[in-house]
């Protein structure tokens, strides 16, 4: 029998498993498995080269399909970059993708991108990819420090294998803490680059890292791809600073177009109020017509008030009534003496305060309630209305000072001769328009020597704004002042009982003579004779005042006890007894005790206990306990030596009444 010859085994099958291993995309061991497989079947010597030749063509083949596969995958994510860089307008986002992108392309563990901070004169992390230490994340590098700092000062890429051995870098405390805390070994980092390649003025704005917490060299087409997304990070930032460049400017023409709109309202308002306020001016308006107008003006209520704080008009915007303040005197006084010493209107307790001035002299007080902001242009039409209210109250007053010489003269005859002819001087009055037939106040005021001669003018003022029928005059050496009462309004005295007003006019007449001013009081009386007394009574009450050492206050005969009973006209005896022992008289009414027979028997035992209690016939501490409770409805003073001539005097009228 023959033995059967076998068969050389083929090359083929080797070949066709290389073109699956290249559809595949298998590793490089499995391609050079094929060869060894060949020889180990007994592939002839010839097919066997023939099979290392298509080996070594498939690894070529297999080497050149996966840079094809590199780069496809390398532009697809450039032009993804582009593409997101033209449709989004948040650089946050843009520069956040490049940096997933560049780890993810580059299979890095991490991916950063610092930008140096212009006003800190570092280097800050701008966006990191990958970072798990928080030390890192927050690293801040001084500019020429570390691997970025050489990328930002050479404008060149630069790759570290190693970077804790690598000596071509500055290396500083922080940054290693940084980088050894997130683990980091291999660096690669491109320079962010502006302006022209060919132009020489190219300038680093940030650096584009990616790294490896292994050893690793970066391949130059790794350097290529990550210099590409540096150079679209760079565009993404230039363009978010043109960006914001641009709306920094749009805006800053918006607030402009905003201060030229607001402007031109405020001229026109400006001229509106300059053209109503100067037609007051012309018609000779009064303060009543000024306020109405700038009340519509700045849309609020505005009060004037004379020096003292007391109301001279007040109007609302809307012509609505207007309510009552409850702004004290004095604090608007204060008020305006910030606003005088200020020079401009100033703000407080929500309203506007502006002094109406005239030089120094304060004339008026306006006050603006309103609870919107004031603007500047509202403001400073609000102190042109008071530069307006001043010189219209000047006019006024310079009117008035005019007919108050001629209303003077009237005074001066009616103090001289009332009673050669009464019907004369009223008609002189009527004329005038002062009403001798009607109710008034007759005031007497004076001052030291050296402030006599500007008492006179203080009294016009003090008067100006008052009801028609007030004049004054000076006359036998003091200024007097007449004020019509009973006009159901508050102008400087003339609704006053006596005692309140002469003390108003004193406060008021001090204030605007600068010195101290005595200020008495009678009335109200009606007709040229009964005014003449009431002046009288005044002038004693003035007497007295200085005799009693009150000067620069204000009283009326009344109000000075049993001395004003000796001066005054009226006599009102029973006045006097009610103001000095009303309390008492109340007490034992009510209580049937004996208070006010007490206190007789007690003067008249000369303020002895032990005699008065023998005069009433009750224990010694009977007289302390009742003249206790005479200090407790009388006060402290009953006893002093004025006090005391008064209750007695009180004390011999009531018995006499009874007996």
């Amino acid at each position: 029998m023959s033995t059967p010859s076998h068969a050389p085994a083929s090359a083929v099958p080797h070949l066709r498993h290389l073109l699956e291993l290249l559809a595949e995309d298998a590793a490089e061991d499995e391609f050079k498995a094929v060869e060894e497989r060949a020889r180990a079947v007994g592939v002839p010597a010839a097919d066997l080269a023939e099979t290392g030749r298509a080996v070594a063509s498939a690894l070529r083949v297999r080497a050149l399909l996966r840079t094809h596969r590199r780069r496809e995958r390398e532009l697809t994510a450039l032009f993804d970059t582009a593409t997101d860089l033209a449709a989004t307008r948040d650089p946050d986002a843009v520069l956040k993708a490049i940096v997933r992108r560049a780890r993810r392309l580059l299979g890095t563990d991490t991916a950063y991108l610092t930008l140096p901070d212009e006003e800190a004169g570092d280097t800050y992390m701008r966006v990191t990819d990958g970072s798990v230490s928080e030390v890192f994340q927050n690293l801040r590098l001084e500019l020429g420090e570390g691997l970025g700092g050489l990328v930002a000062q050479t404008a060149r890429p630069y790759a570290s294998p190693d970077y804790r051995t690598d000596e071509r870098f500055r290396h500083t405390r922080d940054i290693n803490a940084g980088v050894f805390d997130e683990g980091l070994v291999a660096i690669l980092g491109v320079p962010l680059l502006l302006g022209s390649v060919h132009g020489g003025d190219r300038k680093v704005i940030g650096v584009l890292f990616a790294a490896d917490r292994s050893p690793r060299a970066f391949a130059p087409e790794e350097v290529a791809l990550l210099s590409s997304l540096a150079a679209h990070a760079a565009i993404a930032l230039d363009t978010a600073r043109a960006l914001d460049d641009t709306r920094a400017a749009l805006a800053e023409l918006g607030r402009a177009n905003e201060v030229v709109r607001a402007h031109a309202a405020a001229v026109q308002r400006a001229e509106e109020a300059h053209d109503r306020l100067t037609d007051l001016v012309l018609r000779g308006g009064d303060v009543r017509e000024v306020a109405a107008a700038v009340a519509g003006l700045l849309a609020g209520t505005l009060s004037v008030h004379d020096p003292g704080g007391r109301p001279l008009a007040a109007v609302r915007h809307d012509g609505g009534p207007v309510a009552a303040d409850s702004m004290d005197a004095r604090w608007l006084v204060a008020a305006a003496e910030e606003s005088r010493t200020a020079a401009r209107a100033v703000r407080r307790g929500g309203r506007w305060i502006c002094a109406v001035l005239a030089g120094q002299e304060l004339l008026a007080i306006m006050v603006l309630h309103r609870r919107a902001p004031l603007e500047d242009a509202d403001r400073r039409l609000f102190e042109r209305a008071g530069v307006v209210t001043g010189l219209l109250m000047l006019l006024r007053r310079t009117v008035a000072e005019t007919e108050n010489r001629v209303r003077g003269e009237l005074v001066n005859d009616l103090l001289t001769d009332a009673g050669r002819n009464p019907g004369l001087l009223t008609e002189r009055g009527h004329r005038l328009g002062i009403d001798l037939a009607r109710p008034h106040l007759v005031l007497v005021a004076d001052t030291v020597p050296e402030a006599r001669d500007r008492l006179g003018s203080a009294a016009v003022r003090h008067l100006f704004g008052s009801p028609p029928g007030s004049a004054s005059a000076e006359h036998a050496g003091a200024v007097v002042l007449l004020v019509p009462a009973g006009t159901g309004e508050d102008p400087s005295s003339g609704d006053r009982p006596p005692g309140e007003a002469a003390r108003a006019a004193a406060a008021q007449l001090g204030h605007l003579t600068g010195a101290p001013v005595t200020v008495a009081a009678a009335g109200p009386v009606a007709g040229p004779a009964r005014l003449a007394t009431a002046h009288a009574e005044a002038v004693r009450c003035l007497r007295a005042l200085h005799v009693l050492g009150r000067a620069g206050e204000g009283a009326s005969a009344a109000e000075l006890g049993f001395l004003g009973i000796l001066l005054g006209d009226d006599k009102d005896l029973d006045g006097f007894v009610e103001k000095t022992l009303g309390p008492l008289l109340a007490y034992d009414a009510q209580r049937a005790t004996e208070l006010v027979r007490t206190l007789r028997a007690y003067f008249g035992a000369g303020g002895s206990l032990v005699r008065a209690k023998e005069t009433l016939h009750v224990h010694v501490n009977t007289v302390v306990q009742r003249l206790e409770r005479v200090e407790a409805l009388l006060g402290p003073d009953w006893n002093t030596p004025a006090h005391a001539l008064e209750l007695q005097l009180a004390l011999t009228l009531v018995q006499l009444r009874e007996g």
